[in-house]
């Protein structure tokens, strides 16, 4: 974990330099040596900054805010929501395929891998980038979050149209963060089973998301995986 100050594209280091030198980052880092020499830390190290890594700061179209990575075996890499190719899907994930389907008339995908989307420009960004295996949240408001808002912040300031897809109470909280007045908020209940009923399906984020950002002369994303 001493490589936690990241080896990331230019343009986000250009932007969130000062966050490394911060005082939270610097007992996240030392909070996170501990854990990896007690515990299994999800991502392994070289995927923590995986959205990040998956383009440079001017080419973020869309934001899909996550919580924490995925705390079981083999499943996280980097990108909120995503698994690697052969690992089975998680609920939440299945529900994002279903309404994909619909939304989009996309084939149900083969892998949970969502690389295909950060490549076009869609940030898969979890508000916490680690987390100790099999225990969800259990690295919650250990600094984290300064570092996502901060990055949320620079999005909302530096960029112009880029759409944010917020689901759930959680994500929905970082509204504050975002100016409404230059970007598209797409607001729904979380994907997971337990809410996905109340209104996540049939809330149509793909096909809006590409409505908006092709009004804008921008190139839509291809959301079919297959």
């Amino acid at each position: 974990m001493h490589n936690v100050n990241p080896q990331i594209p230019q343009g986000w280091k250009d932007i969130l330099q000062n966050e490394f030198s911060k005082h939270y980052f610097i007992v996240l880092k030392q909070f996170l040596l501990d854990e990896k020499s007690k515990y299994t830390i999800y991502p392994e190290n070289k995927n923590i900054f995986n959205a990040y890594n998956s383009m440079d700061f001017h080419d973020v179209k869309v934001v899909i805010l996550g919580q924490d990575p995925y705390h079981g075996t083999g499943q996280a890499h980097g990108l909120s929501f995503s698994v690697k190719d052969g690992v089975a899907y998680p609920p939440s994930l299945k529900n994002i395929f279903t309404e994909l389907a619909d939304d989009t008339g996309c084939s149900y995908p083969s892998s949970g891998n969502l690389s295909k989307w950060a490549k076009q420009g869609v940030l898969l960004l979890n508000a916490v980038l680690t987390v100790r295996a099999g225990e969800a949240n259990s690295h919650r408001c250990m600094g984290w979050e300064h570092f996502t808002d901060a990055t949320i912040q620079a999005i909302s300031e530096k960029l112009e149209n880029v759409v944010f897809i917020l689901w759930g109470k959680p994500a929905q909280m970082k509204e504050k963060l975002i100016d409404t007045s230059k970007h598209l908020v797409l607001k729904a209940p979380h994907p997971s089973p337990l809410s996905s009923y109340r209104g996540f399906f049939g809330s149509k984020p793909f096909s809006k998301t590409n409505e908006y950002l092709t009004a804008r002369g921008k190139e839509p994303i291809d959301w079919c995986l297959e």
